[in-house]
């Protein structure tokens, strides 16, 4: 009978090409009982705009459907059923901007749908526009805002509302008509594996866990590979989602299994305290440095004991990671919604004697990303050519050392 939805995108306007990140929708029967219900994210294949206020990251974008392979599923769950949003100009706007892009005609703009926004002057007079107000004054419990899922939910139980207050029939009954012989083009549905945002506090399996187990070799593995690898992404001193994956498809092609990996990493440490060694100190810094890597490689604090007390000793010719830092005349290219604007970024780059750059080239020397597993294009080509991608803070730390170097 009643197909409610409710989108998380990447902006507030189609002509700039923002696109949709999250889907939900939520089936109700003519009495307003909830029947079933569908979310899943969506690869938009670019940055994922106001990252603050939907809470989607693209390490968890990154593995969802694109909107090509939703889009037959999709339709199935809205096909013959009147569409409901809160806001439904916004929802069915975007729809239909991603249906177009795929080369079909779904009838989302023309649908005879109803939005619980406007129908909210009728049943709730007093109540503001938005989802949690109006919520709030027909006597619903809160929810979470910006999850579509949720959000989809409590338009749900709004409407549900409306309709016990509407009585039977209620008024729209025509639009339920209208809306079951609207013409949709046919559709393959294919199979879609839905991919659910994580929950608060939730994380990422390590990577480690990822590789093959089996005996330790007989001879320690040649890893310079592996270890240059580790060097840019230990850049910044976080692993991305997307460097994960590099790291573990890079031991899987030089035939590395697990325990190889963790003797690099162990070998990798060691190397770090014989560095922060070198002049007889270590300071409370290098330490929190040398603990914050260890969990990174999925040492423990043990380890880094063990590293610093062999340092020098047990690993004396141990390659070292390579010194990496900003030098003035550096290219460097921004990308994703950042606060504060990413025009202040910049100019602060100018003033310290970097050259800002729109686009990612091969002369680009480093790319700072609001999120790091970006999809946007400067980030595609930045791990083509091997760019290291970085978040704002780290970058900030990056600064501050050019201007160390500079006096």
């Amino acid at each position: 009978m009643y197909a409610v939805i409710d989108l998380e995108t990447t902006g507030l306007r189609t002509s700039w090409h923002d696109r949709i990140v999250e889907v939900a929708v939520v089936h109700l029967d003519e009495a307003g009982r909830i029947t079933d219900e569908w979310c899943s994210l969506v690869n938009p294949n670019r940055d994922l705009g106001p990252q603050h206020i939907h809470g989607i990251t693209a390490a968890e974008a990154r593995k969802a459907p694109g909107f090509d392979r939703v889009a037959g599923h999709l339709a199935g769950l809205l096909r013959g059923r009147v569409l409901v949003a809160h806001n439904l100009t916004f929802d069915a706007r975007f729809l239909h901007a991603e249906y177009r892009r795929v080369g079909l005609g779904a009838p989302i703009d023309q649908v005879p749908g109803l939005c619980t926004m406007r129908l909210a002057s009728h049943f709730l007079p007093s109540a503001g526009r938005s989802l949690g107000d109006c919520c709030r004054l027909a006597g619903l419990p809160p929810h979470q805002a910006h999850s579509a899922l949720h959000d989809a939910r409590a338009a749900a139980k709004l409407f549900s509302y409306y309709l016990q207050v509407a009585g039977s029939p209620p008024p729209w009954a025509a639009t339920a008509t209208a809306a079951a012989r609207l013409p949709w083009p046919p559709i393959a549905a294919g199979s879609v594996v839905a991919v659910q945002r994580r929950e608060a506090g939730q994380r990422e399996q390590h990577f480690l866990a990822r590789l093959v187990d089996r005996l330790p070799r007989l001879h320690e593995p040649s890893g310079d590979t592996y270890l240059a690898l580790l060097d840019q992404a230990l850049l910044d001193r976080h692993v991305s989602a997307t460097e994960a994956d590099a790291l573990v498809a890079t031991a899987e092609t030089l035939g590395l299994a697990r325990v190889d990996v963790e003797h690099l990493h162990r070998a990798y440490l060691a190397s770090l305290a014989d560095v922060a060694l070198e002049d007889g100190v270590l300071t409370t810094t290098e330490r929190h440095d040398l603990d914050e890597v260890a969990e990174l490689l999925g040492l423990q604090r043990s380890d880094v004991d063990g590293a610093l007390a062999g340092a020098v000793i047990e690993f004396p010719h141990q390659r070292r990671p390579d010194g990496w830092r900003l030098q003035p005349g550096d290219r460097v290219v921004f990308t994703g919604a950042m606060e504060p604007p990413r025009s202040e970024w910049q100019e602060a780059a100018r003033e310290a004697g970097l050259l800002v750059d729109d686009s990612v080239t091969k002369k680009t020397r480093l790319l700072i990303a609001a999120d790091p597993d970006t999809m946007s294009g400067k980030a595609t080509v930045a791990r083509r050519y091997g760019i290291p991608i970085v978040h704002p803070a780290a970058y900030q730390n990056m600064l501050a050392g050019l201007s160390i170097g500079a006096t």
